[in-house]
């Protein structure tokens, strides 16, 4: 038995998720929609099913998906590739790992941003990586260049940059990005790009993909997911963008993972990024309305929030609005005294510079789950005060 994975803990998305089912608490904390999804998407994966073909698909994915994201791109992001520049995953967590198994060699220095998706360090570990963890700072979560300069030595062979971030809710901006790009250049380092939140960015903001900016097409790994692009997070459909010369070993690395993906999901998801302009406005609109509406209830009810510029998540923190603690503690507490799960943001921190009582919440659900969990939220905070003074 490897030790590694026999000591490893339970994720907090699981954890949290567990306390919800067992205490009956609103799950705000794991970061997936309440809905079936489209019905466009939907539609087109079961006329895949009974149509075929339902056998091993390529390893590099459907020559239709391929083709589908390379379009996709161009048309989103004026990315000048093709479809042999794009290979498809299980999901993009399989496409993070097979990017970190395919570049990181034993002893190479990995700079990671934290917050961080809670996959990346354990990833890299497994690579025979060493991670090295630069923080960003609330409220205003901005890319540190100067730290990341000072961060990069010797063994230092790649950085993984999420953009939009989760669980901060940043989209970097194009001026931080050109400025990480040039030390990327500089010091000869692969970007390792998740950008799965590509499309769920609000107030007009633009997301700038690392892979188009000067001096990176070469050395940047771009990774999207139709499972956040469609709120189809079950799907686990993934795709990594990058030079052939990268591709290929990511390739190679793949094909010991999952191999293929099922052809259903590949031939639905690539009639989904054919769809037209409206359908990715309509859908970020309604996600920007429900940050707006939760907010809202969090601020009427006396908690403090963090901006939430993308992703399905708004993040609040409880030492301001005034219940002192720690983060995960409190959020436990939310869960059985409030009855809504939220998702502490400690875990995403491989350093000790973790602030102090932050929590994230998921936006991406019903008015009438909201307002319930806004109720909750609003009693429990009332509650807090009023024993605090008694």
């Amino acid at each position: 038995m490897n030790p590694v994975y026999a000591t490893m803990a339970t994720t907090i998305f699981e954890e949290m998720s567990a306390l919800a089912r067992e205490t009956g608490a609103i799950n705000l904390g794991q970061g997936f929609p309440d809905s079936v999804g489209p019905t466009e998407l939907l539609q087109a994966a079961a006329e895949a099913v009974l149509a075929g073909p339902n056998q091993y698909p390529p390893s590099s994915g459907l020559p239709i998906l391929r083709e589908a994201v390379a379009a996709h791109y161009r048309r989103f992001q004026s990315l000048d590739i093709g479809a042999q520049n794009v290979l498809v995953t299980s999901g993009a967590t399989e496409a993070i790992a097979a990017a970190l198994l395919a570049i990181v060699s034993a002893g190479d220095e990995v700079i990671l941003f934290e917050p961080m998706y809670d996959a990346y360090r354990p990833l890299i570990e497994r690579a025979g990586g060493v991670a090295r963890a630069v923080t960003l700072q609330p409220p205003d979560w901005r890319l540190p260049i100067g730290d990341v300069a000072a961060a990069i030595g010797p063994r230092t062979r790649a950085i993984v940059l999420n953009n939009p971030n989760n669980p901060a809710a940043r989209v970097f901006t194009r001026e931080e990005l050109q400025a990480l790009a040039a030390l990327c250049v500089a010091h000869d380092l692969i970007a390792i790009c998740d950008e799965v939140w590509e499309h769920v960015i609000f107030d007009q903001a633009a997301h700038v993909p690392m892979i188009g900016l000067p001096g990176m097409a070469e050395r940047a790994v771009k990774i999207g997911s139709a499972g956040k692009i469609f709120g189809l997070t079950g799907w686990k459909v993934g795709f990594v963008i990058a030079s052939p010369g990268l591709l290929q070993p990511i390739a190679r690395a793949h094909q010991f993972l999952t191999f293929t993906t099922p052809p259903c999901l590949q031939i639905a998801v690539a009639h989904g990024l054919g769809l037209d302009d409206d359908f990715f406005i309509h859908s970020r609109a309604a996600l920007e309305r429900s940050r707006d509406y939760l907010v809202a209830l969090l601020t009427r009810a006396g908690f403090t929030t963090l901006p939430s510029q993308g992703t399905y998540f708004v993040t609040v923190d409880l030492n301001a609005s005034g219940i002192c603690g720690d983060g995960d503690a409190l959020a436990r507490r939310m869960v059985h005294e409030a009855g809504v799960a939220s998702i502490p943001l400690s875990p995403f921190y491989i350093s000790s510079l973790a602030p102090p009582g932050l929590v994230r919440l998921c936006f991406a659900k019903p008015d009438d789950v909201l307002a319930e969990a806004g109720g909750r939220l609003g009693k429990w905070l009332a509650d807090q005060r009023a024993a605090s003074h008694a």
